[in-house]
C-alpha cells in the first residue's frame, strides 16, 4: 500500500502531464524471436524485488534455471511443469518460445497504466496493490486452483481479480462498504455483462436530465431500482467514479461517468474475452463487509492469506473517500469508528492502531491452516514527524503468536507523491 503527499506543486503537475503522454505500447510488445529453452521477463520488470519474486516463482513451482543477458533472461536447465508456468507465471512474458498467459492477459488494457489492465483501474484507490506481485505471491505460497486465499483488508480488490484469474478462490473483507463495492464489481461484472449491456441505452435514456444535475437524486434512486444486484452494483459503482472525478478533479460530472461507463463495459468485456481465450476456470469470489478483527471465518480453513494492513495512522481512507461514503448513505462519524486508524489522536493513535492490528494478526492465525503461508505487505508510516516502526511491531507480535518469518524483501515504492520509501513483503508460516 502506499501513502501520497496531497500538497502539489506546479513541476510535479508538469512532471504527471508529461507521464500521461508517454507511449507505454512497449510494454506490450512482442518478440519475434521465439527462444527455445529460455525464460525472457516482461518488460516492465525493473526492481530488484521484482527480480527476487520472479525466481522465488520459479522455485516455487520447481524450475531450474541460470540467469543470463544483464538479467532479463533465465536459461532453463529443466522442462518439468512448463506448462503450469506459461498458465501461473507473474513476471515473464516469454516461456520456451511461448507467451504465457499474463502477457496476454495485460494486453487487455483499457488505461495508460501497465499495471491497470482488465478490470484493475475500476475506482481511485490510494494504497492499491500491483497485482503482478500479488499475482508472484500467490504463486509462491503454493496456491492451486481450488485453493482458498484470504484478504481481511481487501481495498480495491485487487487480491480478488489475480486469484480469480488462477482459479483461486477468495474471500475478501473490509470494514469499508465502498471496498467491498469495488471489488465485488471488479470480479462479478464478467457474469453479467450481457445484462449490463441491455439495459445500458434505456438508463441513460432515462436519467439524462438529471445526469447533470448530481443535487437530484433521481438519477442514483433510479439505479438502486435495478432488480439484479450485480448489474445494480456495476452501475452504482459508474456513478461513485464519475462523483469522485467530480470532487477530486473538478471534472464535469454528466461527460465522466458517460465516459467511464464506456470504459468499464469495455473493460469487463475484456476480462470475459482473455477468459474465453485462455479457457480460464475462475475461482470463486465471496467479498463481505466484516471486522478483521473478528473475522466470520471457521478456524483453520484458509490455505494462504496476502493482505496489505490500511496505513491509516498516515492516511485517514474515511475522509479521504468521504464524498463516495456519503453518496452510499453512510453517516462518517459512524464509520469512524470502525476503521483501524483513524481512532484518536497523537500516540493514543498508536497505540489503538496496533491494538486493533493484534487482534487482526490473531485472527489471521486462527483461520489458516497449519504449516500454510501468510504474506503480510507493510511499511513504516510516518505520523506526527516522527517514523512509526510497523514493519518491526508486525514482525515480532506475529512471531510472538507463532507465526514464523520464512522471508523478508525491501520493496521500493517508486512515485513523485511518495512519502514511504518502501514496504516489506512479509512473508510467515503457521507452524
Amino acid at each position: 500500500m502506499k501513502y501520497y503527499n496531497d500538497s502539489e506543486n506546479f513541476k510535479g503537475k508538469r512532471m504527471i502531464a508529461r507521464a500521461k503522454d508517454v507511449n507505454t505500447s512497449w510494454a506490450y510488445r512482442k518478440d519475434e524471436n521465439f527462444k527455445k529453452e529460455s525464460l525472457v521477463l516482461l518488460d516492465n520488470v525493473q526492481f530488484i524485488y521484482e527480480l527476487a519474486l520472479a525466481q522465488l516463482e520459479l522455485h516455487s513451482l520447481e524450475i531450474n534455471f541460470q540467469v543470463t543477458n544483464g538479467l532479463r533472461e533465465f536459461k532453463l536447465l529443466n522442462s518439468v511443469k512448463l506448462d503450469e508456468l506459461i498458465k501461473r507465471s507473474a513476471y515473464f512474458k516469454m516461456v520456451d518460445g511461448k507467451y504465457t498467459n499474463y502477457f496476454r492477459i495485460i494486453q487487455k488494457n483499457n488505461t495508460r497504466s501497465v499495471n491497470q489492465y482488465l478490470t484493475h483501474w475500476i475506482y481511485p484507490y490510494k494504497g492499491k496493490f500491483h497485482p503482478q506481485m500479488i499475482r508472484a505471491l500467490l504463486n509462491i505460497i503454493g496456491l492451486k486452483e481450488g485453493d482458498t486465499v484470504l484478504d481481511p483488508f481487501i481495498g480495491s480488490g485487487t487480491t480478488a481479480v489475480e486469484s480469480q484469474l488462477l482459479g483461486i478462490n477468495c474471500i475478501g473483507i473490509d470494514i469499508s462498504p465502498l471496498c467491498v463495492l469495488q471489488s465485488k464489481v471488479k470480479t462479478e461484472s464478467v457474469e453479467v455483462i450481457n445484462e449490463i449491456n441491455k439495459i445500458k441505452e434505456s438508463i441513460l435514456n432515462k436519467s439524462k436530465p438529471s445526469l447533470f444535475n448530481q443535487e437530484n437524486k433521481s438519477f442514483l434512486e433510479f439505479i438502486n431500482d435495478i432488480s439484479n444486484e450485480k448489474v445494480r452494483n456495476f452501475y452504482k459503482m459508474a456513478y461513485l467514479v464519475a462523483v469522485s472525478d467530480n470532487a477530486r478533479r473538478g471534472r464535469d460530472f454528466g461527460q465522466s461517468f458517460y465516459k467511464n461507463l464506456d470504459l468499464m463495459i469495455r473493460s469487463v468485456s475484456d476480462f470475459r474475452d482473455i477468459v474465453q481465450e485462455l479457457k480460464l476456470k475462475l475461482g470463486k469470489v465471496t467479498i463481505e463487509t466484516g471486522d478483521s478483527k473478528n473475522l466470520p471465518i471457521k478456524n483453520e480453513s484458509v490455505d494462504g492469506i496476502i493482505t496489505s494492513p490500511p496505513y491509516s495512522i498516515a492516511l485517514d481512507y474515511v475522509s479521504n473517500d468521504a464524498h463516495a461514503l456519503k453518496v452510499l448513505g453512510l453517516e462518517l462519524s459512524n464509520i469512524r469508528e470502525k476503521f483501524i486508524g483513524v481512532r484518536g489522536r497523537g500516540p493514543e493513535r498508536i497505540n489503538l492502531y496496533n491494538q486493533d492490528m493484534e487482534k487482526s494478526y490473531d485472527e489471521m492465525y486462527r483461520v489458516l491452516k497449519p504449516q500454510k503461508f501468510a504474506v503480510i505487505v507493510i511499511g513504516n508510516a510516518t505520523y506526527m514527524g516522527e517514523e512509526v516502526k510497523t514493519v518491526e511491531f508486525t514482525i515480532n507480535y506475529c512471531q510472538k503468536i507463532g507465526f514464523k518469518l520464512i522471508k523478508s524483501i525491501d520493496k521500493i515504492i517508486f512515485g513523485l507523491y511518495n512519502v514511504m520509501q518502501k514496504e516489506n513483503i512479509l512473508i510467515f508460516q503457521k507452524i
